[in-house]
C-alpha cells in the first residue's frame, strides 16, 4: 500500500509558555519540516510544502531503512549542526542545496502518524511519542526530541539560557490534525544585535518604526517604543541624516531612507528571516 503525504500539524506562535501539568515541551529546532514514509514503495522524505527530497536527503533515506517497521510516517525536523552543537539553519540551506549530499544531516523525529496499517492521529501525542520512542535506533542520525523535564518557564529559561530558538508545547492528550493548531504552541527566543539603522516610518496613529540593515542586507523593521525625551534625541539625530538611498528593491512612500552613520541595538524573535517581533533598546553614532 502507498502511504499518502499528511499536510503537518502546526503550532502557533505564542508569546509564554504554557502552565500546568497538561503539556510536554520539547526544544524547537531550527530546520526543514520533513515527513519521513515507509511503505511498499520505499522510502520517501518530503518536506512540508510535500515535495520529494528524498535525493536531498540520501543519508537519511539510508538511516530511515534500519528503523524495523513495514511501514510508517514520522514527522520530524531536519537540521544540521554548527560547531557549538546547535542547529544551524543556513548551514541547512546550503547542506541541501550543494550537489554532493552534506554529512552532516540529521532528522529529529517528534512524531509518529502511521505503523504498520495503523493510522496513530487518533491517539494522544504522548503516546504516540512513546511508540516513536521506542522504535527509533539510539546513536544514529535519526534521532528522537525528548520531553524536557520541568514546567514551561523553567524550559524556556534553559532554552534561552543555552542560546537555543525555542521551545515546542504540546498538549500531552492532543490528536494530529493537520494545519495551525493551539494544542501545540511554539515560544522563540529572543536575540540582540547591533544593526544600521537606514530608514525611519513615522505615520499618524501607527508605532513608530526604524527600518534596519544587517551587513549591508534590508533587515525589516523594529519597532520605538522609548519615552518622550530618548525618542526626541533619536528624532533629532534621524533629521539630519534624511535624504539617503532607498534600498534596492525597496520604494517605501512611508519611509523617509538616511544616509548612513545611525546604528541601532536591536531585540528580535531568533530563527527567523527578516526581523519579527522586534524593538529598538538603544542608539549611537557610528565611531
Amino acid at each position: 500500500m502507498r502511504l499518502k503525504f499528511i499536510k503537518p500539524m502546526e503550532p502557533e506562535l505564542v508569546d509564554t509558555p504554557p502552565m500546568g501539568g497538561d503539556w510536554i515541551h520539547e526544544i524547537k529546532f531550527d530546520g526543514y519540516r520533513t515527513q519521513v514514509i515507509k511503505d511498499d514503495d520505499g522510502i520517501r522524505l518530503i518536506t512540508k510544502n510535500g515535495y520529494d527530497w528524498t535525493g536531498r536527503y540520501i543519508q537519511l533515506a539510508g538511516e530511515a531503512e534500519a528503523i524495523e517497521a513495514e511501514s510508517f510516517i514520522i514527522d520530524g525536523e531536519a537540521i544540521t549542526t554548527n560547531e557549538a552543537g546547535l542547529s544551524d539553519f543556513h548551514a541547512l540551506q546550503s547542506a541541501v542545496t550543494r550537489r554532493r549530499p552534506s554529512r552532516d544531516l540529521y532528522l529529529v523525529a517528534f512524531d509518529l502518524l502511521h505503523l504498520n496499517g495503523h493510522d496513530l492521529r487518533n491517539m494522544p501525542v504522548e503516546d504516540r511519542r512513546e511508540i516513536l520512542q521506542e522504535l527509533i535506533p539510539t546513536g544514529g542520525r535519526i534521532q528522537f526530541s525528548e520531553a524536557m523535564p520541568g514546567t514551561g518557564d523553567a524550559v524556556y529559561h534553559l532554552v534561552d539560557q543555552a542560546g537555543l530558538e525555542g521551545m515546542v508545547s504540546k498538549r500531552r492528550n492532543s490528536a494530529y490534525r493537520s494545519g495551525p493548531t493551539m494544542n501545540w504552541r511554539k515560544i522563540k527566543c529572543y536575540a540582540e544585535r547591533e544593526m544600521d539603522i537606514i530608514g525611519v516610518q513615522r505615520e499618524a496613529g501607527k508605532p513608530a518604526m526604524v527600518l534596519m540593515a544587517d551587513m549591508g542586507r534590508y533587515a525589516g523593521g523594529a519597532f520605538v517604543t522609548f519615552k518622550a525625551d530618548k525618542r526626541q534625541r533619536l528624532w533629532d539625530r534621524v533629521q539630519g541624516k534624511i535624504g539617503g538611498p532607498a534600498p534596492k528593491g525597496l520604494k517605501s512612500d512611508k519611509a523617509q531612507w538616511l544616509k548612513p552613520g545611525l546604528v541601532g541595538r536591536v531585540r528580535f524573535l531568533k530563527g527567523e528571516e527578516k526581523l519579527r517581533h522586534a524593538k529598538l533598546l538603544d542608539f549611537r553614532e557610528k565611531q
